[in-house]
């Protein structure tokens, strides 16, 4: 054996490293070993991606769960919504009726008090007739009984010559005569009073009718 073929136990063996970028027999990219597949060979990452490869399958997975929590909260919005105003509704409904309540109140209490009075002043317009209250301290008193009266909404009625009407009048006397054309009254034998459009008592009136 030559010394040319001889081989040094010592010496290391020859290794050959195929670094071609593209496989010769299949025409794909290869990556060095130590080295990051390149964009676009296989098994790489897209280039101008940042997420994981699972981030898609993720975000496809939250949408549902997203959809069903704004669906939800839109359902407990118009549910407050129609709290809210069937609320207003029954407050506005109390607000009338309590309103209502104090003007009943209101009237039936003054038209109480009115009523009381009315013998006072029945007794106030015998004595102006007979002439007792001119020139007397008690004319002025009178007076100003009347006014305050009048301005709590009480006004007196009934007069001779008025068309009778039973809404209004209570005839205690009747009469026929040929001089008149229709019912009317002849004599006022008590006035009537009214409070607003309310008769709180009727005039007692002697009538006269057509004969």
């Amino acid at each position: 054996m030559s010394p040319s073929t001889m081989t040094d136990p010592n010496e290391e063996p020859v290794v050959y490293r195929d670094k071609r970028r593209l496989d010769p027999e299949t025409g794909e990219v290869r990556t060095p070993p130590g080295e990051s597949p390149l964009p676009g060979a296989a098994g790489a990452p897209d280039a101008g991606s940042t997420e994981p490869a699972e981030a898609p399958a993720a975000e496809g997975a939250a949408a549902p769960e997203a959809d069903e929590a704004l669906t939800a909260a839109n359902a407990l919005a118009e549910e407050r919504l129609g709290d809210l105003q069937r609320l207003q509704a029954e407050y506005v409904n109390y607000r009338r009726r309590v309103d209502r309540d104090r003007d009943v109140a209101r009237t039936s209490a003054t038209t109480s008090v009115l009523e009381a009075l009315l013998p006072v002043l029945d007794d106030v317009a015998l004595a102006r007739q007979h002439g007792d209250l001119e020139g007397g301290p008690f004319a002025a008193i009178s007076d100003k009984l009347e006014a305050a009266l009048g301005r709590l909404g009480l006004t007196r009625y009934g007069a001779v010559g008025d068309a009778f009407d039973p809404s209004v009048h209570e005839a205690l006397m009747h009469a026929e005569s040929p001089d008149v054309t229709e019912t009317v009254v002849t004599t006022v034998l008590q006035p009537g009073y009214l409070v607003g459009e309310k008769v709180l008592r009727p005039a007692r009136v002697a009538v006269t009718s057509p004969a």
